[in-house]
């Protein structure tokens, strides 16, 4: 079963590596030497970890929370992106599961599933999977690790601004005009251009809704 969530962090906001506008060294957000705002922009999906699904706790008996019944924890780190340009982005995310266990008497297996979402503007899911996760303890070791991997494709031209949205935000402005001090990314249209051309992929565990209740209420 899929995570049921809301990511709770907007991607409204500008990253990135595509240049709208670059001039000299001003950098994001600022006002150039011709009058117009530098603006950074990536048309490729961020990776993220969605609040409470970065880490899992097994338990043993399964139907226990008692601290004393813990089996193995783990948890997702080291999330790196890369993203490969042309009329669908394609970008690839990996990360390390590391895990720890109470009981290292005997080798042991452990295999977690975990999700990857494509989301766009923040909310709306657009594609999801399921992948698993080995994690192999040996005889004696209590810590282990693990590196998996997520993948998604987007539409470049579904997240690409619009050449008008581009104008808004990188035309010239003077002192003493009237738009001179007002910030374009504050415009109505803008915010909803930037949100709609907004692409996250969101990597955690796939939890079961007591283990969701679990990290969200320890």
């Amino acid at each position: 079963m899929i995570v049921s969530f809301r990511p709770t962090f907007s991607r409204i906001a500008l990253t990135g590596m595509a240049a709208l506008a670059l001039a000299g060294c001003s950098r994001k957000g600022e006002i150039d030497a011709t009058g117009g705002i530098v603006a950074v922009r990536s048309a490729c999906p961020s990776a993220a970890v969605p609040a409470y699904t970065g880490d899992v706790t097994l338990f043993n008996p399964p139907q226990s929370t008692d601290s004393r019944a813990i089996d193995v924890v783990a948890n997702i780190t080291d999330l790196r992106s890369t993203c490969t340009d042309g009329p669908q982005l394609y970008t690839q995310a990996t990360f390390v599961v590391n895990a720890r266990r109470t009981d290292a008497a005997d080798a042991r297996q452990v295999t977690l599933p975990y999700f990857s979402v494509v989301t766009r503007g923040g909310e709306a899911v657009i594609a999801k999977r399921v992948g698993q996760v080995t994690l192999n303890f040996a005889p004696g070791q209590y810590r282990t690790s693990a590196t998996a991997t997520a993948a998604s494709y987007v539409d470049k031209a579904a997240a690409t601004l619009p050449a008008d949205i581009q104008d808004l935000i990188t035309q010239k402005r003077k002192a003493g005009d009237a738009d001179a001090a007002l910030d374009p990314f504050a415009r109505p249209e803008v915010k909803a251009a930037l949100q709609r051309t907004s692409f996250d992929l969101l990597v955690g565990f796939n939890l079961t809704q007591d283990q969701l209740r679990y990290n969200a209420t320890r």
